[in-house]
Parts: C-alpha cells; structure tokens; sequence
C-alpha cells in the first residue's frame, strides 16, 4: 500500500500544510514576494483505492521508502540569491534590441542579433571576471549556408557559452541553456520587431541569473550556462554546441533547455504560476536496433536515461525550497515542436525539456499588433517575473545536485542467464574521489516514480532478495556529501 502512495505523489494533487522547513525568501532588494504553493485538494477517491491488490503489489517492504533529496545549507543559499529583479531587467535589456531574428543584423550596435549577444558575452564574462579563474566565457561559431527554407542568405550562428569548471570531475559537464532568437509570425521576416519577451528571453534569463550567482561557488562537476541562435530557424545554435561536445568526446551527462518558460497563464486565463513541465523522451533514437529491442522486451520503455533524469529532477527540486511541481511528460516535446535539447539527444546525451504549463499562442509567434481587441506580441507585459524565479530555482537546485554527486554507475547489467527469485546485479567500479556507495532503487512495474531505496555499500555486484520479474530497478551512486546520482536502468548480462 505504501509504495502506491508514493507512486502517485506527483499524480495527485496534495494539499501542503506549513512546511517543516523554512521557505528561503528572495533578495531584501527584491519587490516580488514568491507566495507559498496552494495546491488543490485531494478529489473524491474512493478511499480502497490504496487497497486495489493489483497497484500495491508486490507486497515487499525490501529496503528504505523513498524521500525527496531536499537542498544542503549551500543550495538553500543558491536559491536564495536568486532575483527576479536581476531576471527581469535581463529579459528588458533583450527586448530591447528590437528583434533577435538570426538574420537580423550582426553589426548594429543597438538592434538585431549581433547587439544583443554581444550584450550577454559582455554579461558573462563580468561574472567570471569574479570566479577566480574558474569559468570562462566563448562565442564558438560558423557560418550555416543558405538552404531554402529559413536560412535565406549565409549567416553567422553564434553561441554565448559560459564554462564553470568543476573542482573535483572537471570531465564531467552539465548543460543549461535558453535561446536568444527570436521571430514573428512570418519565420522568415528579420525586420520586424519580434521581443521574443518569453520566447525564449526568459531561458536566456535563466541560464545568465545561475550563471551569474555559480560563479563564486565550487561545484564538484562543470557546468556549462548557455545561450545559443538559431533556434527559431532550425535548432542550429544547440546543434552546433552539442557537435562540438561530440566531436570532442566530451563526457555531457545531462542537459536541459528552458524554452518558453515565462508565464503560467494560459489563453483562456486559466494559471498555474507553481508548476513547470519537464519533457522526457522515451527510447532515445541513437540506441541501436539489438538495444531496443532488449529494452522493449524487459519492460524498459519508460526507464530511458532522459527519463531517469527527470525523475531526478522531481526528487531534488519539487519542494518547498523551490515552491513548485515539476509536471513530468513522457514525451520528447510538444506535438509538432521541438527544442534545443534535440540535437543533445541526437548526440546521444541526455537531455530534457523545461517548459511552462499552459501556453498562449497570441504571445507566441506573433507580430506584436491588435486585433480585435486583442494584444498580440511576445510583449514583456505577459511575462511572469516571479514564476521565473521559481523556475530558475528548479534549474538551480538540479543543476548543483548533479554537478556535486557521483556520476551515474556505467555498464549496469542484471544477471539474465539463471532463473531465480533473487536478482543480480553488477556496474563498472568507479574510484571516483566523491563516491561513498551504491543503491539499488525499485518500483512497482506501474509506478511512475521510484519509491524505495536499498543500501549497497562500496561494491559493484548486488544480489537482492526481490524478483527482477515483478518490479523495475534502478542503481544510483552515492556521494560522501549526501548527493546521490541518477539511477541507471539495468540491462541483461
């Protein structure tokens, strides 16, 4: 019955009380008061609902119930650096430039494309100028040749990439990234004024605010804050970031884009100002054919590593820290859409998409105009400051747990080859200076969140008294710190 419960956590709505924990509070300077959660009431269940002998089995009580991860004294003090004063003047100064298209002009210094990701590099460097040689700060780009579509003439793509090195795994790179192009409701039409206020001001908003309060910190892994172009004409500024990374062999373990991820009030005005989406793809499409097919027939379709990765993300940032419920969607994005993280998840990285919950096309899209009666234009005026804040604090308090945990075990392979009741498992050692252990994660078959958590000890073989046959596991590893990894999905070995 229990491990129902937790299962459905993040499927029904709750109602929180005071939280036992303090609530951090924005910056003294800051006239946005971040407002606790309401969330609604349970809805009429039938109360033998946790008794259905179906959804609480099996009846094991195997390892430790499952608690969220909630933010160490350095974290809390991440979040609450966080500013929605600084957030917005961010977005202002980006709308400002007119039009971000990617082929607006490159060398005005006021207007179009070239201004406005001069403004970000100069933005960036200013907070590694107080890193203390930690991170730095490039514009890598190319010239993408005309293709008839939406790149109608050669054009420069040029990435903003801020790098924090980390201090212990400097290998090991986690992605943030927002957008700073824009367009209007022609793709094509560069000259008009699109402010692009929400799409994707508001991402660039984010990865400059964290990019801006990480500077000063430590942390264990690299993280890499970015803003890239070309999205609005076919995702090339991502493309060219991921390629690279690639091409280099860079060891990425996780990326998020935030797109579109500025206001919670939907075209009927319906709001949801403390929930964010987080999509996550299913089979990655890189996997070869043999691999697929191993994973469809042991049940695996839904313990892909984008979705092991939003699972992390709802175990170390939906909380009262943060103020928000992260929605997760088992998709790879929006019908008919796409995002930065795509390319990510071409390279074969693990990547996930943060968007908000209810979109409005006028503000999308859109050449700012009325009709009517109603306001067109991606325009500042729709944009929600606040939820932005606590949107970044989702980014921050996800980014800075990964960056600061062990990696996640490699090469975990489940013994296929006897039949038993027991279940073997073993991974590839890791001597890595911040790992204290291993723990093995399970869940009902039909349960969307892992709900219990079974210590290992500093080992890389397992045998657990709980069938393979009747629940999906997980291995996470385990830092000296507390921070714990993603799980990874085992495969027959």
């Amino acid at each position: 019955m229990v491990s129902l419960s937790l299962a459905l956590f993040s499927l029904l709505p709750l109602t929180l009380t005071s939280p036992p924990f303090p609530v951090s509070s924005p910056p003294p300077t800051s006239p946005y008061s971040l407002r606790p959660r309401q969330l609604p009431s349970f809805p009429a269940y039938n109360d033998d609902i946790f008794s259905c002998p179906a959804a609480s089995w099996p009846p094991a009580s195997i390892g430790n119930l499952l608690t969220p991860q909630l933010p160490d004294q350095e974290l809390q003090d991440i979040l609450a650096e966080i500013d929605p004063v600084r957030i917005e003047a961010i977005i202002t100064k980006l709308v400002s430039f007119g039009t971000r298209h990617t082929l607006s002009s490159q060398t005005d210094p006021v207007r179009g494309i070239g201004a406005a990701r001069d403004w970000i590099a100069e933005q960036m460097r200013s907070f590694a100028a107080v890193s203390n040689g930690r991170m730095d700060v490039t514009v890598p780009s190319y010239i993408q040749p005309a293709d008839g579509d939406r790149i109608l003439f050669p054009v420069r793509i040029s990435d903003v990439v801020a790098t924090l090195r980390g201090s212990v795994d400097p290998g090991r790179l986690y992605v943030v990234s927002g957008h700073y192009d824009t367009r209007c409701s022609d793709p094509n039409d560069f000259e008009c004024d699109s402010p692009g206020a929400d799409d994707d001001a508001s991402g660039v908003a984010v990865s400059m605010e964290l990019a801006r309060i990480m500077a000063t910190r430590r942390p264990a892994a690299t993280i890499v804050f970015a803003a890239v172009a070309g999205e609005e004409q076919g995702l090339f500024g991502s493309r060219l970031l991921a390629q690279t990374y690639r091409n280099a062999s860079v060891n990425v373990q996780g990326m998020f884009t935030n797109d579109i991820i500025g206001s919670s009030t939907a075209d009927d005005g319906t709001k949801d100002p403390y929930t964010v989406r987080i999509f996550a793809q299913g089979i990655p499409t890189t996997e070869s054919a043999a691999r697929a097919r191993s994973r469809a027939s042991i049940g695996g379709e839904n313990d892909s590593p984008a979705r092991q990765l939003a699972r992390f993300v709802v175990g170390v940032a939906e909380n009262n820290f943060t103020q928000m419920n992260i929605a997760v969607v088992y998709r790879l994005d929006r019908f008919l859409r796409g995002g930065d993280h795509r390319p990510f998840l071409e390279a074969g990285y693990t990547a996930c998409r943060f968007t908000e919950p209810n979109e409005d096309y006028a503000h999308q899209h859109q050449d700012v105009r009325v009709e009517n009666g109603t306001q067109y234009g991606d325009l500042i005026e729709f944009v929600d400051i606040e939820y932005i804040a606590r949107v970044a604090k989702v980014n921050a308090a996800a980014l800075w747990s990964l960056a600061n945990a062990p990696a996640s075990p490699s090469n975990v392979t489940v013994n296929s080859t006897l039949l038993s009741n027991d279940s073997q498992f073993k991974w590839l050692t890791s001597n890595e200076t911040l790992l204290a252990g291993y723990e093995a994660l399970w869940r009902p078959t039909n349960a969307p969140f892992w709900t219990h958590a079974i210590p290992l000890g500093k080992v890389n073989t397992a045998t657990i008294d709980l069938s393979k046959d009747n629940v999906i596991f997980g291995i996470r590893a385990v830092g000296k710190n507390g921070y714990a990894s993603p799980a990874t999905f085992p495969f027959p070995g």
